[in-house]
């Protein structure tokens, strides 16, 4: 049987997957009852597997003849999101969801083992199948990496659903898709007082203030206009009542570029600025930078593969262009030990309302899209072990 038939037949079951995962999100590195679920499922499949990287998966299908081998990677953790969607299976989690489609990656991966285990007599190589925890906090693919996720791999491939992309349409470009993820945090250290008598405090508040605008001109004056880079302070706390000066603010942001070349500009201008300022004020600044996680470049020869993966499954018009994204991925991590490639799968339907943004309380996916990722996943580790 081929690929198409195989992913059909596991549709209803990836699907009752999926709404089971979705119902009992967990945050990121906490994947307990989902890893669990994981290891049952593999169990039945006769798959044997590892655990790595805390609570991840490891897996593999040994094909019946030697090759190569070939990794295809889901992700399992969710995020603190209350979700406001009216459905069946809604997150019986409070202050938790699956807001960014990771209970479909998971469930699409097991459909996916489903599928590589009946076709295992016609596998040349092994596919590695890695579960992998705390995607969202950027640090789960190097915790896989270190427990050996990556050892002996020649290719890795990746799936995010994408509700920005129409049901049916899939995009696997070659080149930068995913942006760098950089993490920062300052504490602003002014000097309290009462609100009557500002002169005789420094306001931590304004401080911060005039910061956050600041921050800004990294990229509006000191990087070129041709590249994409962003600068987002999406946390400032300060102050603790009306009529009181705050004597200390903290800020938190993230930066994201596809540069690489701009990772060595950014923590220097932010700390600049953030001393700077504060001292025009007569404040103090102290700086936290963190690399999260580095740009998800798609390896030409691999977008190839799977471009030939999708026409395969969804015929010419599968394929579908669309621009790169601000968002990051630590799939990226996996790119520094193996070529690969991240297919972005479209679960964008208006008639289902599947068409919020990813991270919003709505976020919900068209679940038609679960059976094309199953045979996509798939596809890409035969078109890879049995025909390059």
């Amino acid at each position: 049987m081929d690929v198409k038939t195989l992913a059909k037949e596991v549709k209803d079951y990836v699907i009752e997957l999926r709404r089971e995962f979705h119902m009992y999100p967990e945050r990121s590195g906490e994947e307990f009852r989902t890893s669990k679920r994981v290891k049952e499922e593999l169990d039945k499949l006769g798959i044997p597997y590892i655990a790595a990287g805390g609570t991840g998966v490891i897996a593999t299908i040994s094909g019946r003849k030697p090759g190569k081998t070939v990794a295809l990677r889901a992700d399992m953790d969710a995020l603190e999101v209350q979700e406001k969607n009216d459905v069946p299976y809604r997150s019986k989690n409070e202050g938790l969801m699956h807001a960014c489609g990771h209970d479909g990656h998971t469930a699409m991966l097991l459909g996916a083992a489903k599928v590589l285990s009946a076709m295992r007599e016609e596998l040349k190589g092994n596919v590695r199948l890695i579960f992998q925890p705390a995607e969202e906090t950027a640090n789960g693919a190097v915790k896989m990496i270190e427990d050996g996720a990556m050892e002996g791999v020649d290719s890795i491939f990746g799936i995010h659903l994408w509700s920005g992309l129409p049901i049916g349409k899939v995009s696997v470009e070659a080149g930068p898709r995913m942006a760098a993820v950089d993490v920062f945090d300052i504490t602003v250290q002014g000097k309290g007082g009462h609100g009557s008598a500002p002169h005789e405090g420094v306001d931590a508040v304004v401080v911060a203030s005039n910061m956050v605008m600041a921050l800004q001109t990294v990229v509006s004056r000191e990087l070129s206009p041709l590249e994409p880079v962003v600068v987002t302070v999406g946390k400032l706390v300060a102050g603790t009542r009306f009529n009181v000066l705050a004597s200390e603010a903290k800020l938190e942001g993230t930066n994201r570029y596809f540069n690489p070349k701009i990772k060595d500009v950014l923590p220097a201008a932010i700390e600049r600025i953030a001393k700077h300022v504060a001292a025009g004020f007569r404040a103090e600044a102290k700086v936290n930078y963190t690399f999260a996680t580095s740009p998800v470049i798609n390896d030409p020869e691999c977008s190839r593969i799977a471009a030939t993966a999708v026409k395969k499954i969804l015929g010419e018009g599968g394929l579908m262009e669309y621009e790169k994204v601000m968002g990051g991925e630590d799939f990226a991590e996996y790119l520094k030990k193996a070529p690969g490639a991240l297919a972005l799968v479209g679960i964008g339907n208006e008639q289902k309302q599947t068409i919020y943004p990813h991270h919003h309380p709505n976020f919900n996916m068209d679940e038609d899209a679960l059976e094309i990722g199953v045979a996509l996943y798939a596809q890409y580790a035969l078109e890879f072990l049995c025909n390059n």
